[in-house]
């Protein structure tokens, strides 16, 4: 069974800094691409940041320049350096991944972190 953990949410200061991580494990043959959302109490998840299938990481607007994807493929672990916080970005922070399982029967599929907390105080 493949596991999305995501850690590093808390509470921060406007113009803070968190770095959200995001470690994957179980029956993984390969990861098609990964990413993080955020979701806020009645509305919807909305995409922060993710892997294109061109290596290059797609970025919603309100996040460009300030969030900072990465990847460590070595370890399946992901990580958002999110700089310069805004009250606006108090959201739950999903960990999200398409992945390939292993096994005679493999397919791909995606799967979700129980997410981590961010609050930015103003």
């Amino acid at each position: 069974q493949v596991q999305l953990v995501e850690s590093g949410g808390g509470l921060v200061h406007l113009g803070g800094s968190l770095r959200l991580s995001c470690a994957a494990s179980g029956s993984i043959f390969s990861i098609n691409t990964m990413g993080w959302y955020r979701q806020v109490p009645g509305k919807q998840r909305e995409l922060v940041a993710q892997l294109t299938s061109d290596g290059v990481t797609n970025y919603a607007d309100s996040v460009k320049g300030r969030f900072t994807f990465s990847r460590a493929g070595i370890k399946n672990t992901v990580y958002l350096r999110m700089n310069s916080l805004e009250p606006e970005d108090t959201a739950v922070y999903y960990c999200y991944a398409n992945i390939r399982s292993t096994g005679e029967d493999s397919y791909d599929m995606d799967y979700w972190g129980k997410g981590t907390l961010v609050t930015v105080s103003s």
